[in-house]
């Protein structure tokens, strides 16, 4: 039984190390993959918005990176288009 026991520890303690390495990799860093798993997991969850559904409102910075508006408040005049992602 110890023996079965030592086999299924160490079978997931590769397991474990194989995805922390996976992490790593797709992170970028082992340091990027701590930061990934201490912030971003904790907050993601899924959300409930459908094609078609209005967006949620929220608080935005402006082009000017000074003023902020609300998503409501743009709503029905011109289209609003709202890009996330990094370009640098």
């Amino acid at each position: 039984m110890k023996r079965l026991l030592k086999w299924f520890a160490g079978i997931l303690a590769v397991l474990l190390l194989a995805a922390f390495g996976a992490l790593c990799y797709l992170a970028g860093s082992p340091k990027d993959a701590y930061g990934m798993v201490r912030y971003a997991l904790p907050h993601m969850r899924r959300g409930t918005l459908q094609v078609g559904s209005d967006a949620p409102d929220a608080r935005l910075v402006a082009l000017d990176g000074i003023s902020h508006f609300h998503i409501r408040e743009r709503l029905g005049r011109r289209p609003l288009v709202l890009v996330f992602g990094s370009f640098t």
